[in-house]
């Protein structure tokens, strides 16, 4: 059996804050996120993961830190685990972009200017999971994202396209378990 253990980065600045982050890079976690970070390789103590993947994005990044060194791997780093881009929106106040709806965000294939739409992430989302399920057939492998990656990167694994992703909360910190194929 395959098992990923897909892990939220902990809580950043711009979560605090209230922005909307997408793929901007150098977004630093707040003290309670390092402890969320630090919580989720506690959890994952005993895991006997092959590999450790991590977002480029440097919130991914720390959080992955402390995984590694629970766990004694090296940390992978694989751009296609990124947050969704939201091109020109990205550092607004997320709750400014909802009242203001710039575009159907119920819409796989809307996005901002810049950015990328649900069905991009979904199918990004695809390719990594699919390497990773390949190359680590039948062991236990972390990847370290971030909350609509994991959203969409789950919605994939469980056979939900990219136009009927389930809402699914994904903490800070958290770690969600898929297993797949003969035990």
């Amino acid at each position: 059996m395959t098992t990923l253990h897909l892990v939220r980065h902990g809580q950043s600045e711009w979560n605090l804050a209230g922005r909307l982050q997408g793929q901007a890079p150098g977004i630093p976690l707040t003290g309670l996120g390092h402890e969320q970070a630090a919580a989720a390789a506690l959890s994952l103590d005993g895991v006997p993961a092959v590999a450790l993947y991590s977002s480029d994005l440097l919130r991914a990044r720390q959080t992955a830190s402390p995984v590694a060194e629970r766990l004694g791997l090296p940390v992978r780093v694989d751009a296609r685990l990124r947050e969704q881009g939201h091109g020109q929106l990205e550092g607004f106040p997320t709750r400014q972009l909802l009242e203001a709806a710039p575009y159907d965000f119920a819409d796989p294939d809307a996005h901002a200017p810049g950015g990328e739409s649900t069905r991009d992430v979904h199918r990004r989302m695809a390719a990594v999971l699919t390497d990773c399920l390949e190359r680590h057939r039948g062991r236990h492998v972390v990847l370290v994202g971030h909350g609509d990656a994991i959203r969409a990167g789950l919605a994939w694994l469980n056979g939900h396209p990219a136009d009927r992703i389930p809402w699914l909360t994904v903490p800070n910190g958290s770690v969600h378990v898929f297993r797949t194929g003969p035990e």
